[in-house]
């Protein structure tokens, strides 16, 4: 059976790049926020291209 890879898809590698530029975007914020928003925006970021492939994955009709 062939599983589809999610690396193939467009939006997963956008996702990806998505992910570097808010770890670049963040590391500028205060560092009082470190804990606060930086550490939700990036665990948010992380959830996007994990979902994606997590789809790709499931074998459905």
């Amino acid at each position: 059976m062939y599983v589809f890879s999610f690396k193939k898809l467009e939006v997963w590698k956008e996702a990806i790049q998505l992910s570097k530029d808010i770890y670049k975007v963040t590391s500028t914020f205060p560092n009082e926020e470190k804990f606060g928003l930086i550490s939700q925006i990036r665990r948010s970021k992380n959830s996007i291209a994990a979902n994606l492939a997590e789809v790709t994955s499931r074998i459905t009709n």
